[in-house]
């Protein structure tokens, strides 16, 4: 069992699905209480993990991009995204003051650089008063809230920081760097999913759990392509239909050219950000026709052939400048 394999079972810790670990009798108490914290700290290194390749790919491609955002590297998380029953348990792990903390920091961002820090509750961010978000228990409101908020940060200038650490006020100064805007979420799902929607990338961690992360990368990539191309806009200006018909009729080739220009620009990502570019034919021989888009017929009319995608799929020529600047699809 690899490292992010137990974090399927986080889901029993979040607000889906959640089965709560309080249940269980009171022999079994000290148990739960390492087992809550186990779970926890996969589903935090997960999540980074994500962050940490959003990161990479979003500020590499920076130049492609006319959606842009400041680049902190901070990976935030809201006491409001656990259940009722497991969220006296996150405040305590977490060390939660205000509802919004730093979940973790990516190594060399300008957030490590500035010296916050894991754990630290966020107090105010730019001009932006945490306590002031408004949110709900059992939702993520409040997170993606602020996470939009501090997207709407000048993408260059300096952002001041306040915070709580073990109860004290610290104060921090982050120097950005330019970054595609695009969020990236982990769903702790046991399935196979991967989507983006315009402003956001998802991916399950079951990718993680059954294959290398060079090709999981070349997934994230894919699915980051469609944000950075403006696809769902785009299709959604078509009248083209999301729902049960989009495997039908003129939704079928509009599909079908949105998911070829992501795959071309994805090699470009790649490349840009330092990751192998044959990872994606890579991946997708290894992921195969089996189950891409395997919850349904349309999805997987959406998703084109697999081996037409494998043999369309090439690396950028050796000697193209890495800055793909001129690209636009």
């Amino acid at each position: 069992m690899n490292m992010l394999a137990p974090a399927r079972l986080a889901t029993r810790l979040l607000m889906f699905g959640v089965v709560g670990l309080c249940a269980l009798g009171g022999g079994y108490a000290a148990n739960a209480a390492v087992q809550s914290a186990d779970l926890l700290e996969q589903v935090r290194r997960a999540d980074v993990r994500l962050a940490t390749i959003g990161w990479r790919l979003a500020t590499a491609n920076a130049a492609l991009c006319d959606r842009l955002e400041p680049g902190t590297g901070l990976q935030l998380h809201t006491l409001d995204q656990f259940d009722a029953d497991n969220r006296a348990a996150a405040r305590a792990h977490f060390g939660f003051a205000t509802p919004v903390a730093i979940e973790g920091v990516v190594a060399g961002s300008p957030a490590e650089a500035a010296g916050l820090r894991a754990d630290d509750s966020l107090v105010r961010v730019g001009n932006l008063d945490i306590a002031a978000i408004p949110g709900k228990p059992g939702t993520t409101d409040r997170l993606v809230a602020a996470q939009q908020a501090i997207a709407s940060l000048a993408p260059s200038a300096p952002i001041e920081v306040d915070v709580l650490r073990g109860g004290a006020a610290v104060h921090a100064t982050i120097q950005p760097v330019t970054a595609c805007r695009s969020r990236f979420e982990l769903l702790l799902v046991n399935g196979y999913n991967a989507s983006a929607d315009g402003s956001m990338v998802q991916i399950s961690a079951r990718f993680f759990d059954e294959y290398p992360e060079a090709q999981v990368v070349a997934a994230i990539a894919h699915e980051f392509s469609h944000n950075i191309l403006h696809h769902r806009d785009r299709l959604e200006a078509r009248g083209v239909d999301f729902g049960m018909l989009s495997g039908f009729g003129g939704n079928v080739k509009y599909f079908r050219q949105t998911e070829l220009q992501a795959d071309i620009l994805s090699v470009y990502l790649l490349t840009n950000a330092g990751y192998d570019p044959a990872a994606g034919p890579g991946f997708w021989r290894s992921f195969g026709p089996s189950k891409a888009g395997a919850s349904c017929a349309a999805d997987r009319t959406r998703h084109g052939a697999i081996a037409s995608r494998r043999s369309r799929r090439r690396s950028p020529r050796r000697g193209r400048s890495r800055r793909a600047r001129s690209y636009r699809a």
